[in-house]
This record gives C-alpha cells, sequence and structure tokens, in this order.
C-alpha cells in the first residue's frame, strides 16, 4: 500500500536527520506521518502506523479505543521517502499489503507538522474533538473496500 502526504509552503519544516530503517517510538515529537486501519469485521481493534523522514518507523496494534496497545509485527519493513522543494514538501510511504488489516476497513491519515522554532501543528482527515486525538475512531473517515476476482 502507498501512502503519500503533501506538505504545502515547507520552508519552515523541521526534517528529522536520516537514520536508517528501524523501529522507534514517539516519533510523533517531531514531524511525522500517521496511519489509523480498523477493519470493519474487528471494530474496536485497530492498527496504528507512524513513518518519520528518518526512515523510522513503528506500527502498533490496539483492542480499542488507546487501550490494549502491542507491537505489530513487520516482517519487512515500511519504505519511507521524503523529498522537499521550495514550495511543497512530499512523504511518500509504502507498507507491505499483506502485513496490513484486510480490507473492508476504515482508514484515518494523519501528520504532526513540526516547524523551526519548535512549532507544531496536528493534521488529519478529520478532528471531532478540541484538541487533535488521532486514534478516535470518528476521525478514520477513509476506506477501503475489499476487491472483487474478476
Amino acid at each position: 500500500m502507498r501512502v503519500r502526504w503533501r506538505i504545502d509552503g515547507p520552508e519552515k519544516l523541521v526534517i528529522p536527520p536520516f537514520a536508517g530503517r528501524g523501529r522507534k517510538d514517539e516519533l510523533w515529537q517531531t514531524t511525522c506521518f500517521e496511519m489509523f486501519i480498523m477493519p470493519k469485521d474487528a471494530a474496536p481493534a485497530y492498527s496504528e502506523f507512524n513513518m518519520s523522514p528518518s526512515e523510522r518507523w513503528a506500527a502498533y496494534d490496539f483492542d480499542d479505543y488507546r487501550a490494549g496497545m502491542s507491537q505489530r509485527d513487520f516482517e519487512r519493513e515500511p519504505e519511507c521517502t521524503m523529498r522537499k522543494g521550495q514550495s511543497i514538501a512530499i512523504f511518500d510511504a509504502a507498507l507491505p499489503r499483506v502485513q496490513l488489516p484486510g480490507p473492508p476497513c476504515a482508514i484515518g491519515l494523519a501528520a504532526v507538522i513540526e516547524e523551526e522554532g519548535g512549532v507544531k501543528s496536528y493534521w488529519a482527515l478529520a478532528h471531532t474533538k478540541e484538541r487533535p486525538d488521532f486514534h478516535d475512531p470518528a476521525c478514520f473517515t477513509a476506506g477501503l473496500a475489499r476487491t472483487r476476482a474478476a
């Protein structure tokens, strides 16, 4: 599965330095990109995937809203690529489809953007609360449908 985030006006964007592939917790403390997947047949269980421009990543499973967190097994690491130009920055992530929850599912996409001076902003397809909470199932507004054999 390939996912792309686009950032307009990246002049002050803080991009974590290259660290090489590998798991790392708390990527959300600086610029990172997140995807949440909740299979329709497993709700309220869901998975969280965090990916950094540093190429570090994390994957977790939850039994319920912010409860029962465990590391999600990942045999092949995600590929993360950051490109920054003068007017936009693009972050691409490629995650092995066989290691993701299967469709049909609800998906939430989000980003933590850090700018120079420690200024952070929080972006998602939907925010339903006053403060950002990417784990809120109401934020999972995209979907992935099951395909049918031809």
